[in-house]
């Protein structure tokens, strides 16, 4: 029996969070004919040209609920990890909104790299080995156990910046030291090897609906140079993706995880990031987000074709099984962040942006604001390390290369520092996936 035809109602969204993630999240559901409104909190000046944005402390489960109730909203969309983790999803839910988005049990996925690993364990999800050590002297073993490269990861929230990879030891045990001072374990693992590959998947509690897989790139410099950021580019789709890759994900790895939460008791409804690498031992999960990924967000939603709101309506509610097949642009998107000067550091803030506008009338270009806010005079400034999202369309990956950059060159401010080789190895064909052994 074929399943019933999706219903069309109006929606009036409200999305939490002020970052490019968020903007996106923003311009894709204005894209949708069923929207009614669209309202985010606290948003940034660049979201604040797409829709009415409200003040909200994003962390506090009680301010969020009571804007809620004031706007008198359809779904609630809960976009950063924080928020998450906090619990502003439950307390939402308590007040019957439909909520896209884990509640704080479930979000514990993203905040403890331990207790990702254990469901992992326990789901039969294939990943790298680790340890959770909980002194330096076990962080020590374990770096000599797995040996380089060493792989070191904070146990709780990092904004994507937690993770050292390195041929170093004294610098991977000083990571690990640095992360046990404000935490009582670290995670120490095996290096995988591979290409690495993010795949977004909407969760019902039931149901795991992927979405099409994008790859990001961590490193602040050229040719995966200098330390981890929280993303400096990322493209969709995946040219070089083995056959039947996405359906194999789903198969091993998200809809067991689906599985092991409901069997927990703690149904994890919102998405899931899955983080993997492409090894010659199969596909092996890096990481968990409970969230929309930033930068991969940026190019996978300018590519999505079916309505945003239904979509993650039928995920609050429920009803993923009910929805028609998601429908995707033919086009590749590219998205280069431009990033403030000291980033991943202390970057400066404060540096008038010029361009913006210039930059936005390209064809096929969206400029997507982040770390940015509105001066006394009206100028838009700097005020964080990864500033702004350039995301380009185009029929081939050399052509949305080709408009991301000429964006990028249109953009200016003191310091402003990007990648110049985002999707370029993908574009030459020079990806490879390992033969599994």
């Amino acid at each position: 029996m074929s399943a019933p035809p999706t219903i069309l109602v109006p929606v009036k969204v409200l999305v939490i969070g002020p970052g490019a993630r968020e903007h996106a999240l923003v311009a894709a559901l204005s894209r949708d004919p069923q929207v009614e409104a669209v309202i985010a909190a606290p948003g940034n000046p660049g979201i604040g040209l797409l829709c009415e944005t409200r003040p909200v402390d994003a962390t506090d489960p009680a301010a969020v609920t009571a804007l809620a109730e004031e706007l008198d909203v359809d779904l609630v969309i809960v976009g950063p990890e924080a928020p998450l983790v906090a619990g502003v999803a439950d307390a939402l839910r308590e007040a019957s909104f439909a909520v896209f988005g884990p509640g704080q049990e479930a979000a514990t996925l993203e905040g403890s790299k331990a207790f990702a690993k254990e469901i992992m364990e326990s789901a039969g999800v294939p990943t790298a080995s680790a340890v959770a050590a909980t002194s330096e002297q076990e962080a020590a073993e374990a770096l000599d156990r797995f040996g380089a490269p060493y792989v070191v990861k904070a146990d709780g929230l990092a904004a994507g910046k937690g993770v050292v990879v390195t041929e170093d030891r004294a610098a991977a045990l000083a990571h690990a030291t640095s992360c046990l001072s404000v935490s009582d374990r670290v995670v120490i693992e095996s290096y995988l090897d591979g290409p690495e590959v993010s795949l977004f998947v909407l969760c019902d509690g039931k149901t795991a609906v992927p979405l099409e897989p994008a790859q990001d790139f961590k490193r602040i410099r050229d040719n995966d140079e200098g330390p981890n950021t929280g993303g400096m580019g990322a493209y969709s789709p995946l040219p070089w993706a083995p056959e039947g890759m996405v359906e194999e994900i789903v198969r091993t790895v998200a809809q067991p995880v689906v599985d092991e939460m409901a069997r927990r008791g703690h149904p994890f409804v919102g998405l899931l990031y899955c983080g993997l690498a492409l090894t010659s031992r199969g596909i092996q999960v890096i990481e968990f987000n409970v969230r929309f990924g930033d930068p991969e967000t940026q190019s996978v939603l300018a590519r999505l074709e079916s309505p945003l709101a239904q979509v993650m309506l039928a995920a609050a509610e429920g009803r993923l099984a009910e929805i028609e097949p998601l429908q995707w642009s033919d086009d590749y998107a590219v998205t280069v962040v431009l990033a403030a000067e000291n980033y991943p550091d202390s970057p400066r803030s404060g540096d008038a942006i010029g361009g913006l506008e210039e930059a936005a009338d390209l064809e096929d270009v969206m400029v997507l604001h982040a770390g940015t806010a509105t001066a006394p005079d009206g100028e838009i400034v700097t005020s964080g390390g990864r500033v702004l999202s350039v995301v380009a369309k185009g029929a081939t990956l050399d052509a949305a290369r080709e408009r991301a950059y000429a964006a990028v060159d249109l953009i200016d401010w003191d310091g402003e520092q990007h990648r110049s080789d985002i999707a370029l190895a993908a574009a030459e064909g020079r990806i490879s996936v390992p033969t599994r052994g």
